[in-house]
């Protein structure tokens, strides 16, 4: 049934686009209708797939001993909105889940009418997280994982692959940053934009580059500054949440895109760094040349109907920093019809999503968020806990999954 009232509706607006202008503009309007319907729709992601039940907490690290050499204003601090997702202690069934993104966060990031309708509505999307909940007992400490966006994303557009994480027994920190997120709404009332000489999509070819370096390079100091800030949590945090539960020694990182060149340049920089993984980014800065010596993996999207000029500059690029790891400790591995905006949330208008995958091959977003949690788990799995090396080949259940030999 539900077929047939797709092709019903296919054959209307073939009829309809017969029509010329007119059929053109009563097109627009339905697209519009379709897309704003799909936009106030609920939207549960994907259930954890690990054995824990997940926490997740904020903090605002204000940092006076350093400027942020992003912010438009010489001298200003450097200020992060660190997000916090951990392994937590079972809750009271009457206890709901927290928020996906609170509401001074969803006010802070409305747009217009277009943008606004190639999302879904924040406030209808529902994450698996409890909010402040205590750590989980059943072990003594956690490794600890950093990740990053992509460029001015926020670090819950990738709660799917958190709070999967953290259901895996880490306790995953993401920061966001007045001046290069998007939009970072503090507890105290300010709402502070990406400033536009931050925008590297106003700009392109070499001073892009250049910009994205900048960017990268402010953000691996942030990470750094974030992890020490996790090391005096478990230390003494004042809440007493972390005190002595975090494993500092067993740190790693992932990224995706531009927080995927951050992640080779913080391993590139901070020896704390034990294992990373870079989920398509292009790599920027000095790691190029001098490469990581840590265990790490590339994640790459499906990139073969891009030309050479598109692409062979950064796989050559990639190529290079992988052929300088240990064998035992590197695995590049390529998703075919995966997207390279597919890693984050699925909670893109699905209006707008079906008609590119018409267009060109891609594959459903939620299995492209599945086979990503399966191999980052898997790859932290065994280079922060000693599991046999053998699970980053168990993708079995995933023929998209394409180990470079």
């Amino acid at each position: 049934m539900a077929g047939l009232v797709k092709m019903s509706i296919v054959k209307f607006i073939l009829k309809v686009a017969l029509y010329g202008a007119g059929g053109v503009a009563v097109l627009i309007v339905l697209l519009m209708a379709s897309m704003w319907v799909d936009h106030r729709r609920e939207t549960t992601l994907p259930t954890p797939t690990g054995p824990y039940a997940v926490g997740r907490t904020t903090a605002v690290w204000s940092d006076p001993a350093h400027a942020d050499p992003m912010a438009p204003v010489a001298g200003a601090r450097r200020e992060l909105f660190a997000w916090i997702w951990y392994p937590a202690a079972p809750p009271p069934a009457s206890q709901p889940v927290g928020d996906y993104l609170p509401a001074a966060w969803c006010e802070a990031m409305r747009g217009g009418l277009f943008v606004t309708l190639l999302n879904r509505d924040p406030a209808r999307i529902h994450a698996h997280s409890y909010a402040d909940a205590a750590v989980s007992p059943a072990q003594r400490q956690y490794p600890v994982v950093l990740m990053r966006p992509g460029l001015a994303a926020l670090t819950t557009n990738y709660t799917s692959l958190v709070e999967d994480l953290a259901s895996h027994g880490y306790v995953v920190v993401g920061i966001d940053a007045p001046y290069r997120s998007f939009a970072v709404a503090f507890p105290d009332g300010r709402v502070i934009r990406r400033a536009p000489q931050n925008n590297a999509d106003l700009v392109g070819g070499a001073e892009q580059k250049r910009l994205a370096t900048r960017l990268t390079a402010a953000w691996t100091a942030d990470l750094s500054y974030a992890l020490d800030q996790m090391e005096r949590l478990n230390d003494s945090d004042p809440s007493g949440r972390f005190t002595g539960r975090l494993d500092v020694q067993r740190v790693g990182m992932f990224g995706h895109s531009l927080g995927g060149a951050t992640t080779l340049e913080f391993c590139h920089d901070d020896a704390r760094c034990k294992a990373g993984i870079d989920v398509d980014g292009l790599p920027l800065g000095n790691v190029v040349q001098d490469g990581v010596k840590q265990p790490f993996m590339f994640l790459l999207s499906d990139h073969g109907s891009e030309s050479e000029a598109e692409s062979g500059p950064v796989m050559r690029d990639i190529r290079s920093i992988y052929g300088k790891l240990p064998a035992d400790g590197r695995l590049m591995v390529t998703l075919r019809g995966a997207n390279h905006y597919g890693f984050s949330d699925d909670t893109k208008n699905q209006v707008v999503m079906s008609i590119m995958r018409g267009v060109g091959r891609m594959m459903d977003g939620q299995r492209q968020i599945a086979i990503t949690e399966h191999l980052i788990d898997a790859f932290f799995d065994v280079h922060l806990k000693g599991a046999p090396r053998s699970e980053l080949e168990s993708a079995g259940a995933y023929p998209e999954v394409e180990y470079e030999r």
